[in-house]
This record gives C-alpha cells, sequence and structure tokens, in this order.
C-alpha cells in the first residue's frame, strides 16, 4: 500500500505476528499439539493421526491421566447415566442455573477428601489457582504473598494479577524463605504459596516445615496439590494428606483432570475461606459451570480413588521399574520419588527430534519440555508412567531412547 507523503506508517499486523512465531522457531520450542485418540479401555494404546494417512497406533507416555481413570469403567458409566438423566450442558453460571445437585455433591466429597468444612468447584485447576489467589489478595489489603520459584504458571498469573507485593523464594528452600518472612513487618498479612509436587522436576515440598513458618510468622498456607491428589495418602488425598499435615494448610487447591480422569479444578478451605472466594472471585462468578456430564464422573472417580489403592500402587510401582530402567541404560533421568520420570536433554532444538524420532519411528509419544515451563538449558523429555505401563512397553522405549542418543551422538548419564 502506497503512503503519501506525510503520512504516519501504519503497523504491519501481520509482519508482527509472523516475526513472534519465527522467534519460537528458531528458539526450537515452536509447540505442536499432537492430532490422537486414545482408545477406551485400552491406555496407554492410541491412535496418532498426524503426518501419515489413516491413524497409526501409538503408545502414550506424558499423559497426565496419571492412574487412567478416564478410562475406569465406573467413570465412563456414571457420565453415561448423567448425560441421560440430565442432558449435556450445566446451564449457565453457578448464580443461574449450573448449580447442579452433582456439583453439590462433589463439593462435599472433595471437603471430606482434605478434611476441610466446604470446598469450590472451578472449571480448571489454572482457573482455581488464578481466582483464587488474585481474589484472596485483593481482600486481604496490604498482603504479601511468598510464592516458590517453581510455582505454576496458573499461580504466578493469579499472584500478578493481584497486584499485591510478592517474594520470591529459592525452590524449597526453608531458610531463604524464612529471611523474606522476617524481613516483612509483623502487622503485615502474608501468605505462602507453594506446590506439593513439582511435575516437572518431580520432588515434593517440605510442607510440614513450610506450615511450620507459616505459624512462625502468622502467615496463610496455600498449597497447590494438582499433581498428588488421587495419587498420594491412605484416600489419595495427596501430600498434604501422606504427610498429615493438610489441617495445617489453610487453602488445597487441586484439580479433577489428572489422577481423576476427567476436567476441572477447585480449592477445600474453611467455610469463610470458599464463601469469599464464591462470592468475590470473577473466575468463578462470570464463568459456565462445568457440564453435569463431567461433575458425575469425577464424582465416581474421587469415590472409587477413596476406596482403592490399587490404582495408586501400580502407578508408584511402573514409575520405580521405569526409573532404574533408565538409569541402567545410562540415561539421564533425574532422581526423585515421585510418578515424575523427567530425562534431561538440556537442548531445546534436540528434545524435540528426540521427541519426533519417537513417534515417526517407534510409535511413543512424549512431549519434549521446554522454557517457559522449565528454564532455558533444562529442556526434557517427561514420562509419567502409568498402571498400564508393561514392562514389555518400558523396554520398547528404553530401547528405542538408548538408539536415538547413539544416533544423535548425545552424552550419557556420568
Amino acid at each position: 500500500m502506497n503512503i503519501t507523503a506525510g503520512e504516519p506508517a501504519r503497523v504491519d499486523y501481520a509482519r508482527v505476528f509472523s516475526a513472534a512465531i519465527d522467534r519460537l522457531h528458531a528458539e526450537g520450542r515452536y509447540r505442536v499439539f499432537i492430532d490422537i485418540l486414545r482408545n477406551k479401555g485400552a491406555f496407554p494404546n492410541a491412535r496418532c493421526f498426524a503426518g501419515h494417512n489413516g491413524p497409526k497406533p501409538i503408545t502414550v507416555w506424558c499423559s497426565n491421566d496419571y492412574l487412567a481413570m478416564g478410562q475406569h469403567p465406573a467413570v465412563i458409566a456414571a457420565m453415561e447415566e448423567a448425560l441421560h438423566d440430565v442432558g449435556a450442558g450445566s446451564g449457565g453460571t453457578r448464580n443461574i442455573g449450573g448449580n447442579t445437585h452433582y456439583h453439590v455433591d462433589l463439593e462435599g466429597e472433595l471437603a471430606d477428601l482434605h478434611g476441610k468444612q466446604a470446598a469450590l468447584l472451578f472449571t480448571s485447576g489454572y482457573v482455581s489457582n488464578e481466582a483464587t489467589l488474585s481474589t484472596l489478595a485483593k481482600v486481604l489489603p496490604g498482603i504479601v504473598i511468598f510464592s516458590d520459584e517453581l510455582n505454576h504458571a496458573s499461580m504466578i498469573a493469579g499472584i500478578r494479577n493481584a497486584g499485591c507485593e510478592k517474594r520470591i523464594f529459592h525452590h524449597n528452600d526453608i531458610a531463604h524463605l524464612e529471611q523474606l518472612l522476617a524481613a516483612e513487618d509483623p502487622q503485615v498479612p502474608k501468605l505462602i504459596a507453594f506446590e506439593s509436587v513439582y511435575s516437572m522436576e518431580g520432588d515434593v515440598a517440605p510442607v510440614a516445615a513450610l506450615c511450620d513458618l507459616a505459624d512462625r510468622y502468622n502467615a496463610l498456607t496455600y498449597c497447590d496439590e494438582v499433581h498428588a491428589v488421587g495419587m498420594y495418602g491412605p484416600r489419595g488425598g495427596g501430600i498434604t494428606e501422606r504427610e498429615r499435615q493438610a489441617h495445617r494448610v489453610t487453602v488445597i487447591e487441586g484439580t479433577l483432570g489428572k489422577a481423576f480422569g476427567v476436567m476441572g479444578g477447585y480449592i477445600a478451605a474453611d467455610r469463610q475461606i470458599i464463601d469469599v472466594i464464591r462470592s468475590y472471585a470473577p473466575g468463578f462468578i462470570f464463568t459456565t459451570s462445568l457440564s453435569p456430564v463431567l461433575v458425575a464422573g469425577v464424582l465416581a472417580s474421587v469415590r472409587h480413588l477413596k476406596a482403592s489403592t490399587a490404582e495408586r500402587d501400580a502407578q508408584q510401582a511402573a514409575a520405580a521399574r521405569l526409573k532404574a530402567m533408565l538409569a541402567e541404560a545410562g540415561l539421564p533421568v533425574m532422581p526423585g520419588d515421585t510418578h515424575i520420570v523427567p530425562v534431561m536433554v538440556g537442548d531445546p532444538v534436540k528434545a524435540k527430534r528426540i521427541s519426533d524420532v519417537l513417534l515417526a519411528e517407534y510409535g511413543i509419544y512424549v512431549q519434549p519440555i521446554n522454557y517457559p515451563t522449565v528454564p532455558r538449558g533444562t529442556e526434557r523429555l517427561r514420562f509419567t508412567p502409568g498402571p498400564a505401563h508393561t514392562p514389555a512397553m518400558m523396554r520398547e522405549l528404553v530401547d528405542a531412547l538408548v538408539e536415538i542418543w547413539s544416533r544423535l551422538e548425545m552424552k550419557k548419564a556420568a
């Protein structure tokens, strides 16, 4: 387009957008979403539709449906029953028409799971973190939030949107956190925000020590249990239940889309805090509630995992077996005693290349984990073996990784 003399240059929007995508490609961190369908009742088997004609059988190694509860017959039956009982959608926000009896029942089950007075459902774990943290800060003027440096993006967003003061403490570093707490005015409201299981590292927060500091400095505590609910504790209440610390944590946040296998997020706390979030959080008030079909599935999943430890036991055994096999093969598996099995690569281009080769040549699906999910230079593959991953599948995976490591002339573990 011709610009006449004296006329200001017009913004070339297409060029700006193109440059933004080009930067991601140049840095090796452009995200490609795989096109798959899982096979009902046969997870981790799935079908991939990317890069070839028709579906290709693959094995999924990176799903957050850790216990395959999204395939459980009781969960599927509950969803089918709800669909035929009340239909597909919720009918609106919880205030307008979406406060179904399924929602009420599930909130009661989740409160009971964590030993709390009440719980509140959200459409996702991201929304529950963002809405709750930002709302807590806004109803507590002058609050300072102390956040672990590896907290999830949703927690970071909630703290940022609150507009309050924040202090970032070194990952799981109790001494550094205490230095920061001690430097604050004792009269200032404080909140310590942390995760129980850090999903990219596979390590666990020192929950008791964090609660001790909260008691000492009169701070609230906020624990993100999304990668631990359903997975740890006698009834699947997470690390806080396993460590017998749930009663000391002010707010416990969790997801319904990982170990519970469906969709959604929630918080559990005392009735007063739940009422505050219910009444003030825009992320709760102004969004359509979860479909009762989804809530019915979660309800069945939570009730099952409260009573059954078989899935948790099998998953932990699978994770331990895969870690041992990777280590024996000399592959750089990161240490840890959780269900997360990260293998360090340290380069975004190589991480993507390994993922591509595994899928194209071996029918093995695992996504590369790159910045900003993890710091630059710590790019990795993140495996989540579950109850249905067999020793034969693990051997196939390890042998494939060994071959690719050799092909790309990558260093093995020292």
